[in-house]
């Protein structure tokens, strides 16, 4: 056998124990929601260092697994990041984004103000890498980026809401100043920041509903 695979260490449950498995994640997973108005109570940098550790089981284009996790708890520089996001999101809100966007997002009441970035005790920032370099050092090219890098994204914030935490996943655009503020290498590109804690009291969300299944499943049968 080839030394470099391993056994797979499986113990086949049975089809109901897969089916209340299945339905009870689902029931779970369904109290997730988007947080915007966050506790200061602060969580343990362990917390977050095992957070991440479930967010690298993610699989990866030939396993380069092209991802940078950035955790930001010093409160100097998640303001610079508030300040410098709230920039680029003036001009968003004012001048670069098409009335369409403007007026999807009029529901859910949000805007150029982020306090957030201020008030969560973590600020989560992945960056995406397009190639490493090996000890050489050579340059190696990463295959899926964006695919491997959403999926990880995808599990952190399952773990998140598993840990009993909340997140809001941010997209100010251009990014670019995060990888400034932060001192990143240049072969990473901001792909999202994070802000991570606790639930501020009495924080409220939009009441929104999730599409049905019979909008986002079609299934194959056979003929």
């Amino acid at each position: 056998m080839d030394n470099r695979y391993v056994t797979f260490p499986y113990n086949k449950p049975s089809r109901e124990d897969v089916s209340k498995r299945a339905r009870d994640f689902y029931d779970f997973m369904a109290r997730r929601r988007t947080i915007r108005h966050f506790s200061s109570e602060p969580v343990p940098v362990a917390v977050i260092e095992d957070l991440v550790r479930t967010a690298s089981t993610a699989p990866s284009g030939a396993h380069r697994q092209p991802w940078s996790f950035v955790a930001v708890s010093d409160q100097v520089i998640k303001h610079r990041i508030r300040l410098a996001a709230e920039h680029e999101e003036r001009e968003n809100y004012s001048r670069r984004m098409p009335n369409e966007w403007l007026e999807a997002v009029k529901p859910l009441g949000t805007n150029d103000c982020k306090p957030f970035l201020d008030e969560a005790p973590w600020l989560i920032v992945i960056f995406k890498q397009k190639f490493h370099r090996d000890p050489e050092p050579r340059r190696v090219k990463h295959y899926y980026v964006s695919e491997s890098v959403g999926i990880a994204v995808g599990i952190f914030l399952t773990a998140v809401h598993h840990a009993g935490l909340v997140a809001l996943t941010h997209t100010p655009s251009p990014m670019r100043f995060l990888q400034e503020i932060l001192e990143r290498p240049t072969n990473e590109t901001p792909f999202l920041l994070i802000p991570i804690g606790y639930p501020a009291s009495g924080a409220k969300v939009p009441d929104l509903q999730r599409k049905p299944l019979s909008e986002v499943l079609w299934t194959a049968t056979p003929l």
